[in-house]
């Protein structure tokens, strides 16, 4: 026991009080700072996205395009800021750089400083397609919300389940637009067997487009079964998640690993399950 502790020491969060009282603020969600920063950071992400989407109409932005081109570099300032510390409070930034979320922060940032090395009308088109990578911002919600990384589990946890369902569906929209086709068939629109395809899943989605309608009575029969059997089938994959929800919720949120950022430990978990490293808060008396 006594190498295991040795072995994880190496790669306990760094002994600078500041460097740990950050990690706490900006990682740790179950804190009392911790939660005012989250709540913080998801208003100033709510009010970037809505600057951005006021911006886009051109009546407003003609008015207030200074105003929000202002506002939008104080927010991405303060993004930066926060990437920034990010990097200073973990042990790999790395990892983090590398990482889903890190990858989107970056994106919430970069496109403001890019706009800045394309100077000239010939570039506005790619400006505002730039600008509209900011929506990324919306991403990083994801991670502030404690039940992010329950419904991740449940979503993974189901897949197989959920791909069955969707190879199902798939023979079955294949065998229900190959029937339309051969019984409406060119006259009624349905010049092939993947444009019935298309009819069927349409139709059995609930959507109805109504470019394409059966006009024979059988068609019409058929078309009204299909309608059916898309109201039965179509809450099975909300189903699956919901049971999944259930038994991924009874693990308990617990604490969040410096090291590697993986959150969703035990409240009395001394090591992280992922890379072996000591838990902030945890005390070397108590690793034995």
């Amino acid at each position: 026991m006594a190498g295991s502790v040795k072995n994880n020491s190496q790669n306990r969060p760094p002994d600078n009080n500041w460097r740990k009282k950050l990690y706490i603020i900006i990682f740790e969600a179950d804190t009392p700072a911790g939660k005012i920063f989250d709540e913080a950071l998801i208003l100033a992400i709510l009010l970037s996205v809505i600057v951005v989407m006021l911006d886009s109409v051109s009546k407003i932005a003609a008015s207030y395009g200074y105003f929000f081109s202002s506002l939008e570099w104080i927010f991405t300032i303060l993004f930066t800021v926060e990437y920034l510390l990010r990097f200073l409070c973990v042990n790999r930034p790395l990892r983090y750089a590398t990482s889903f979320f890190g990858i989107i922060d970056l994106m919430a940032i970069l496109p403001t400083y890019l706009s800045l090395l394309l100077p000239g009308s010939q570039y506005l088109v790619v400006i505002r397609s730039l600008r509209l990578l900011r929506i990324f911002r919306v991403l990083k919600l994801a991670q502030y919300l404690g039940e992010a990384d329950l419904l991740i589990r449940a979503l993974l946890t189901s897949r197989r389940k959920i791909t069955l369902f969707l190879f199902a569906v798939l023979n079955l929209v294949v065998i229900l637009g190959s029937l339309m086709y051969v019984i409406e068939g060119p006259e009624s629109g349905f010049t092939s067997i993947p444009r019935s395809i298309y009819w069927a899943i349409i139709t059995l989605t609930t959507v109805g487009y109504g470019d394409i309608v059966p006009e024979t009575n059988l068609g019409q029969a058929l078309a009204s079964v299909v309608m059916i059997i898309g109201y039965s089938i179509i809450a099975v994959p909300t189903g699956i998640v919901t049971s999944e929800l259930t038994h991924a919720s009874k693990p308990s949120k617990g604490k969040a690993c410096q090291n590697c950022n993986f959150a969703g430990h035990d409240i009395d978990a001394k090591f992280c399950k992922r890379c072996g490293a000591r838990l902030l808060n945890t005390p070397p008396e108590n690793l034995a």
